[in-house]
């Protein structure tokens, strides 16, 4: 089986273009949210968010990447988090037809609710799983004061 790469001209490229032209309509549509859906030498990590009494937490599924390879910055109300993982195999006695392991950059932002306690963000890394945990401001764990109706 012959792999033949597409040539300009051929009359796959008006489709070729026109899937081009889809992806580039959706990454816009959701960069906003943080979401790219076509990625170029890269990846996007998975993501769970999730709010208990006490936090905001957030867990990021980011196997194969060193805990020195990552940026977390929190600034103004948004987290965003950076990595890369690294390619560094140098296998030449083999004869690969299909690589499938991911590897690249990544960058995952995520704007914070007010009630979040900024200095007393934490972060822990292990096993693959980024885990952020963000407390909320003391104001905000009161509990819900009951009110009578007259």
């Amino acid at each position: 089986m012959a792999i033949e790469r597409r040539r300009e001209g051929s009359i796959f490229t008006p489709f070729v273009d026109l899937q081009k032209e889809i992806d580039r309509m959706f990454d816009e549509a959701f960069e906003d949210f943080g979401i790219r859906r076509s990625i170029r030498n890269g990846f996007i990590p998975t993501v769970n968010v999730y709010e208990t009494d006490d936090a905001v937490n957030i867990e990021m599924e980011i196997p194969g990447i060193e805990k020195e390879a990552l940026d977390i910055n929190l600034s103004d109300g948004v987290l965003t988090v950076k990595g890369e993982k690294k390619d560094e195999r140098e296998d030449k006695s083999r004869n690969y037809h299909l690589y499938e392991r991911t590897f690249g950059s990544f960058s995952r932002s995520f704007r914070i609710p007010d009630n979040v306690d900024q200095d007393q963000a934490k972060a822990k890394y292990e096993n693959g799983i980024l885990k952020i945990e963000l407390p909320k401001k003391e104001e905000a764990k009161r509990e819900a004061k009951k009110l009578e109706i007259e």
